[in-house]
């Protein structure tokens, strides 16, 4: 939604940060499950008769440790994860004194009133909300399937990330749901908590016998296997907290409508004209509706033989609204920037990814060379969506050009060879029949006047449409249409004149 580098930079300077003191936090949180689990097995009348004097409280250091009777696997890991702790202790110190807190102060002062342009609790943030529910809960189905450690591990990370999305930014979902997000994720947290302390004891090599060994191993599998099914019973059924969540999130349509209030937000930091972006937008769509409602581009590139119309109209106006973000990398050659930015963006949920990747070719032939499937943009696409990317270009390019002034002149756009051709015939509505061949195809624009840079524009940029369709393309104005603001001096004139 921001595409300020900032954000960026913050995130890898954290991630960094944590990374190098995260040695330390699984040795501390290993000494601490050693405590839980000794207790545990204190507690059970087997080892209270084996054990009678060993009742431990440890507290993570060396002398926790030495209370432990020599030869038992809970000392010798014990003394191992204490000399790591020391060593990671210096790296974590290290860490911090090279961690530059003064960038840090810098960002703290400026990110969090570009955050501040979108209000929390928003609807642009339950979007972003619902794509982290969506990925997490396929990693829940995966998780369930084949319980595997690897699963319930990223399973843990796909709920956190839905979590902060809704703890920092929906305040009433969090009132609503925080305690039993943070508890789903403690549970699997702790089961990876375990598995980490279970294999830390097999590469340590602390068993000394087979029969210490599956004591441990059964302690841990005893402790693991309720908290995964603790998680089962709550993620499970019609009531599960899975589909509490779902609930509360955006439905149907309002999927693709946020999506596509995120994308303009995110244009609009990019694109220094977004409103000229926004009327090219309006402008295509017009002369598309228009171009394939005479039947225009049927058998052509395979729109309406293979069903593939449906894919054209969306992906020309995400090319079209987002053609000119390439602008913030300076106008020389926006049009190739523009695409590797939308290729690099990702597709918001809601929207299809292959409707993104063709509005981003789209978009790099809004100008410049003209499109060909020799180019390296095309070549390795199929030869019906070559033509699609080829014909949507052309609309895109005359749609472009109409507003080549960024003044709005042009308001809308018609197909005047439209007139007359619908008809009903015993009650159906027939086919528009295709024009004659070489037919001209008319196009009446309100606010379009000749001798205008606009009308300069239009007169080249109309050329590959005219090439697409194989016939002439004719701009003229609407009778009486004129710019809205020589309009009104007119009529002043004219009253003044009075």
């Amino acid at each position: 939604m921001d595409p300020d580098r900032d954000w960026k930079g913050m995130k890898k300077a954290g991630k960094q940060l944590f990374q190098r003191l995260g040695d330390l936090r699984d040795v501390q949180i290993m000494m601490e499950w050693i405590e839980k689990l000794e207790m545990g097995r204190n507690a059970s009348s087997e080892d209270k008769a084996v054990h009678q004097n060993d009742q431990l409280t440890l507290e993570g250091g060396a002398a926790a440790s030495a209370e432990l009777e020599p030869g038992d696997p809970a000392q010798s890991l014990m003394n191992i994860l204490n000399a790591r702790e020391t060593q990671h202790k210096h790296e974590a110190r290290a860490a911090l004194e090279e961690f530059d807190r003064k960038q840090w102060l810098k960002w703290s002062r400026s990110l969090p009133a570009r955050a501040a342009r979108i209000r929390p609790g928003s609807a642009v943030f339950k979007h972003l909300a619902l794509e982290r529910w969506v990925a997490a809960r396929e990693l829940h189905t995966r998780a369930m399937r084949n319980r595997s450690q690897v699963a319930f591990h990223t399973l843990r990370i796909g709920i956190k990330r839905f979590r902060y999305i809704v703890e920092n930014f929906l305040p009433e979902e969090h009132r609503l749901w925080g305690d039993d997000l943070k508890h789903m994720q403690d549970l699997l947290g702790e089961v990876h908590d375990l598995d980490v302390l279970w294999a830390t004891a097999l590469s340590c090599r602390v068993f000394g016998d087979e029969e210490s060994r599956k004591r441990w191993h059964g302690r841990i599998l005893e402790e693991r296997s309720k908290r995964i099914e603790e998680y089962r019973e709550k993620s499970s059924g019609s009531d599960s907290l899975w589909n509490q969540w779902r609930a509360g999130l955006p439905q149907g349509k309002q999927i693709q409508e946020i999506a596509t209030r995120r994308l303009k937000l995110w244009a609009k930091a990019l694109d220094p004209d977004f409103a000229h972006s926004e009327r090219v937008a309006r402008l295509a769509l017009e002369l598309y509706d228009g171009v394939s409602s005479l039947g225009l581009f049927r058998g052509h590139g395979g729109v309406e033989q293979n069903g593939s119309g449906d894919e054209a109209r969306p992906s020309l106006y995400l090319a079209a609204l987002l053609h000119d973000v390439g602008m913030s990398k300076g106008k020389k050659g926006h049009h190739k920037e523009s695409l590797d930015l939308i290729k690099k963006h990702g597709t918001p949920l809601g929207w299809k990814p292959e409707n993104m990747a063709r509005a981003g070719v789209v978009a790099r032939f809004h100008c410049g060379a003209l499109p060909t499937r020799s180019h390296k943009a095309l070549r390795d696409l199929l030869a019906d969506e070559q033509k699609m990317i080829i014909r949507l270009s052309a609309i895109l390019r005359l749609a472009n050009a109409l507003d080549a002034e960024h003044d709005g002149r042009i308001r809308n756009v018609k197909i005047e060879n439209e007139v007359g051709i619908k008809r009903r015939t015993n009650g159906f509505l027939r086919r528009p029949p295709a024009l004659a061949k070489n037919e001209a195809l008319v196009i009446a624009a309100e606010g379009y006047s000749d001798g205008t840079k606009t009308a300069q524009a239009v007169a080249a940029d109309r050329y590959l449409l005219e090439t697409v369709l194989r016939r002439p393309v004719m701009l003229k104005g609407m009778p009486g249409s004129g710019h809205p603001v020589s309009r009104s001096r007119a009529k002043i004139s004219r009253l003044k004149t009075l």
